[in-house]
């Protein structure tokens, strides 16, 4: 058309409000749109206040909105099955890609996504490969780091705390953490690995494990952040002062800030992780790729140690 009526017709649909019809748009373009970010939500998990996924979405955010992309969260129940969850997703074409957490040692979402060429970027490692790009934390620098922390400290009986379910992250961390000890002529005491809910009451339950083992820990790691104020109240019902009594070593967190004794911890951008997931995304997208020429398809993403009272 015209450049006149091109500047009537928009400036009509300007005063009318009117956006187009997205459906018809993704029938005619063939997508959507949309990049899914698939978490595992449930109120033992993501009910009391954590940030984690929200200071990452607005990294990813960034990233998606020079190509007018948008975000959206694929919430899994904590009491749905993960995999049968994102076949109905895939089933439906509600994305054009997806980012995926809570990675487990064997996980079939990548092979379900990898069939349907769906591309993918994960938060998170797994022994499930298909060669896709993914970010992961350094969790096993971060148990270098802690036990060697503690075991120069004197602590002969220390303690991991290992998210609920089969996550990646855990079979890391306390591989790590046992070779480590292995170097000092230490072992870890299985009853010394507390299972517990990401969550405060998670943490607060893990204080009453503590105290019923028979031999204490006198140290203890966290791999999730959220654990950390719930177990700082349950230590202290049960007669433990935090960095007196049982040191603790942690992940940072907006909480944490304000716990005392200060709270040794490990820290990381977010924001900056989910730019970089966003990036290496889109680097595998082939309407996009040609913009991250650059972008790390793999990387395992450092934390830094901040030094606090409770080690």
């Amino acid at each position: 058309m015209n450049e006149e009526t091109r500047r009537r017709v928009l400036e009509a649909a300007t005063r009318l409000g009117y956006v187009a019809n997205q459906s018809g748009r993704s029938l005619r373009k063939g997508s959507t749109g949309v990049i899914g970010f698939m978490m595992q939500t449930g109120p033992e998990i993501t009910g009391q206040g954590d940030t984690f996924f929200m200071s990452v979405f607005d990294g990813v955010q960034t990233v998606l909105a020079r190509h007018k992309l948008d975000l959206v969260a694929l919430l899994c129940s904590s009491d749905q099955d993960p995999d049968a969850y994102l076949q109905r997703v895939v089933a439906r074409g509600f994305a054009d890609a997806v980012i995926l957490s809570a990675t487990r040692l064997h996980d079939a979402r990548f092979e379900l996504l990898a069939r349907h060429n769906i591309p993918f970027i994960t938060l998170g490692r797994s022994q499930t490969d298909v060669g896709q790009p993914w970010i992961d934390l350094d969790f096993e620098g971060m148990a270098e780091v802690a036990i060697e922390r503690l075991v120069k400290s004197g602590h002969r009986h220390i303690g991991l705390i290992w998210p609920n379910g089969d996550l990646n992250l855990g079979h890391l961390f306390v591989h790590r953490s046992q070779e480590v000890l292995a170097r000092h002529n230490l072992s870890l005491s299985p009853e010394h690995i507390f299972r517990a809910t990401p969550s405060e009451t998670g943490g607060y339950g893990v204080a009453r494990q503590i105290m019923d083992c028979e031999t204490r820990p006198t140290a203890v790691v966290l791999v999730n952040e959220t654990l950390v104020t719930g177990l700082y109240r349950g230590l202290e019902e049960v007669g433990l002062m935090p960095g007196k009594d049982i040191a603790i070593i942690g992940r940072q967190s907006p909480q944490a800030q304000f716990l005392k004794p200060s709270l040794t911890c490990f820290s990381l951008s977010l924001r900056d992780l989910g730019i970089s997931l966003a990036e290496g995304l889109l680097s595998v997208m082939p309407e996009y790729k040609l913009h991250y020429p650059d972008a790390v398809k793999r990387l395992v993403w450092p934390m830094d140690l901040i030094e606090g009272e409770s080690s």
